[in-house]
């Protein structure tokens, strides 16, 4: 926080103005006092407060410096209680701004509030009040209020900076990309060179894929700031987001030699490595990670990734339930009471749901696991979003198939996420399910709009016609290795 406001419109402290004589000249004796104290005097500007109020115990200006030297001097109580007794007076927004300060300082937001409140509404046209004011809500864990205040505060200041970066901030938590980049473009106008606004900026280009920007400004904040592990670190992960694995990899180590164990650089560190097919140091790091946080479900998951790619399925599957611990992966969990059914016990005769946890793609591969389920005499209800309910509704074995917006779900005893099926049938590369055709047929008029759609384009082209997936889908954070531009297939067609 600032200092506690001031009187304004004075020019440098004197080396030490002369004490007025006689009793009428009290706000010449007061001012004296406030010099003394701005010029580190303390002493001096306390004896003159009580030289004020030894003949006027309600001056409010000398009850207020008095508030100020007693907060200087960290008794936090007498100061408030001087401030009280000078807003009590003479409810200047002035003091009532200090006071709010001083609340704020001792962490009573709520009086804090209270105060600035006040003062606004005695002086409206005040940014820097208003900048208290959202301050305080942010203390207060209300950030949409904070962000409406500074806001305001840029209405009545437009060029005001601290209201501009807090606002950017405000605006990325609540992934308003673009109001928070124009914000932070406002503060680097303001403050050039500022290595934070730089790596904000950065950031909010990262979120609005625009990556080849934001390399330029988080380098940018890296030659202001070349001792941040974090801005190190990021640089990697811009790099990484570019499909530049290799160059990323010697900015994690950099990162890392700046702050060893920092494991937010170990595990991009390992993701980079995992697509580089460097497996073996891929794990080995991921244990590296375990070593330094033995609770880190991120590692694991990522070990798991590269034992199921490396074919070692038994530790893969396992390794791969770790996800339900990972906050912000695209997955869910249903928060379902009834029991989770992992292959240990029967399921004969048991009413059995299988839902859909994470993507479309995956649904369509393990939806072969569920006839499995059928054959061990359970009667399976499979539950999944709404576009592939058409495609999987008609599959051997189901016996209901419900849309995941079902609420209530229907009665059953047990359940498995889709994706945990591998792992519940024990599958290894020679028993992986490789039944052909086990999507079944669509239904006779989706068929007979396609053939329309499609003749209508290729005319009676009899040849076979093959369907191509080019792209996943564009938000998930690893699209830029999942999805391909449609033109690098252009090379397939017209042969």
């Amino acid at each position: 926080m600032k200092a506690p406001m001031t009187r304004r419109g004075h020019g440098p402290a004197p080396e030490k103005p002369p004490i007025p004589r006689g009793t009428e000249n009290l706000d010449a004796l007061c001012e004296a006092g406030l010099h003394h104290m701005q010029a580190g005097r303390y002493l001096d500007a306390h004896i003159c407060c009580e030289r004020v109020l030894a003949i006027n115990n309600s001056h409010a200006d000398t009850l207020h410096l008095m508030g100020l030297l007693s907060h200087q001097a960290g008794q936090h109580d007498l100061a408030l209680a001087w401030m009280t007794r000078a807003i009590q007076n003479d409810p200047k927004p002035q003091y009532l701004g200090n006071l709010g300060t001083m609340l704020l300082r001792q962490e009573r937001y709520e009086d804090a509030l209270k105060a600035f409140d006040k003062a606004i509404q005695l002086k409206p046209e005040d940014a820097e009040l208003w900048e208290h004011l959202g301050n305080t809500l942010l203390r207060l864990g209300r950030p949409d209020d904070a962000l409406l205040t500074f806001q305001h505060v840029l209405k009545l200041n437009p060029r005001h900076r601290d209201a501009a970066y807090k606002s950017g901030q405000l605006l990325y938590n609540l992934k308003r990309f673009e109001e928070a980049l124009k914000h932070f473009d406002l503060c680097d106008e303001l403050q050039p060179s500022h290595a934070l606004t730089l790596q904000m900026r950065a950031e909010s280009l990262l979120c609005l894929k625009r990556l080849e920007e934001g390399l330029v400004d988080i380098k940018a904040a890296h030659a202001l700031n070349p001792a941040s592990a974090e801005i190190c670190n990021r640089v990697g992960v811009f790099l990484a987001g570019l499909g530049r694995d290799e160059e990323a990899l010697p900015w994690y180590d950099r990162s890392l030699d700046l702050q060893p164990g920092f494991i937010e650089a170990l595990s991009n560190r390992a993701f980079a490595l995992n697509h580089l097919h460097r497996f073996a140091e891929c794990l080995e790091l991921c244990d590296r990670i375990r070593t330094h946080d033995p609770n880190n479900m991120k590692a694991v998951f990522q070990a798991s990734l590269v034992h199921l790619v490396t074919g070692n399925f038994e530790a893969g599957w396992a390794e791969r339930e770790a996800r339900w611990a990972i906050t912000g992966l695209p997955i869910d969990g249903f928060g379902l009471s009834q029991p989770a059914w992992l292959g240990r016990e029967p399921i004969d005769g048991k009413t059995f749901l299988v839902f859909e946890d994470e993507g479309a793609g995956d649904t369509i591969q393990f939806a072969r696991y569920v006839p499995m389920l059928t054959a061990r005499g359970a009667r399976v209800i499979l539950s999944v979003t709404d576009p592939l309910r058409p495609l999987l509704a008609g599959m051997p074995g189901i016996a209901q198939c419900v849309s995941r917006s079902v609420k209530p779900l229907p009665a059953f005893d047990l359940h498995c996420p889709i994706t945990s099926l591998p792992l519940a049938f024990e599958t290894r590369l020679d028993t992986i399910p490789s039944g052909l055709g086990y999507l079944p047929q669509p239904e006779q008029a989706r068929q007979q709009m396609w053939e329309a759609r499609l003749s209508e384009r290729l005319g009676n082209d009899s040849r076979l016609r093959v369907g191509l997936v080019w792209s996943g889908n564009p938000s998930h954070v690893n699209d830029h290795n999942r999805s391909i531009p449609l033109r690098m297939l252009s090379g397939l067609f017209g042969a």
